[in-house]
């Protein structure tokens, strides 16, 4: 029972340490899980676009959604480029620690990059009951990404001020950040 644990805790430290350096804000495991979950209950009513090029594609075409992004590609290039869309389009994303997790739970084989979790499906409808059901999830999931974004915006504005003006300029321009 002991080996499983510690089999368990070196497969997620390999993990950890295959995640790209831009990698933010990476969602924790609470908020991976809920994730991972609404992910398989889109692709379950086919309410999910897999792959860079389609997610590109659909956001570039307007579609809003959640954009949930893997966070250990190789070469890190081929992603680079979607959370700046997201931002510009005003699309909350958040990246996950594995593509194989985000492949499973997208109910693929393929390993993916990034998915679009959508809210009705491109083609057809949904029964009110399920359109709720995912809606609610998705409502969930989205407000915590953009907690999540909105917190790592506020870490890295401090970490420039701390830069270039230093610590009591940091104190200083902290106090003002804050009372906006």
């Amino acid at each position: 029972m002991g080996s499983d644990s510690e089999g368990e805790k070196s497969v997620q430290r390999k993990k950890m340490q295959a995640l790209a350096p831009i990698a933010k804000p990476l969602a924790g495991k609470k908020l991976s899980k809920k994730t991972l979950k609404l992910v398989k209950r889109a692709a379950e009513n086919k309410c999910i676009k897999r792959g860079v090029k389609e997610v590109v594609k659909s956001i570039r075409r307007g579609q809003k959604g959640v954009c949930i992004i893997a966070g250990n590609i190789s070469p890190i290039d081929v992603i680079t480029h979607v959370p700046i869309l997201c931002e510009d389009k005003d699309i909350p994303y958040v990246y996950v620690s594995s593509k194989e997790d985000l492949a499973t739970a997208g109910a693929t084989k393929r390993p993916t990059c990034c998915v679009l979790v959508m809210t009705k499906p491109s083609k057809g409808e949904l029964s009110q009951e399920v359109q709720e059901k995912l809606k609610s999830e998705y409502d969930q999931v989205a407000s915590e990404c953009r907690e999540l974004q909105s917190t790592l915006f506020l870490k890295q504005t401090q970490m420039y001020l701390y830069c270039v003006f230093g610590y009591n300029g940091l104190t200083y321009w902290q106090c003002n950040l804050q009372s906006f």
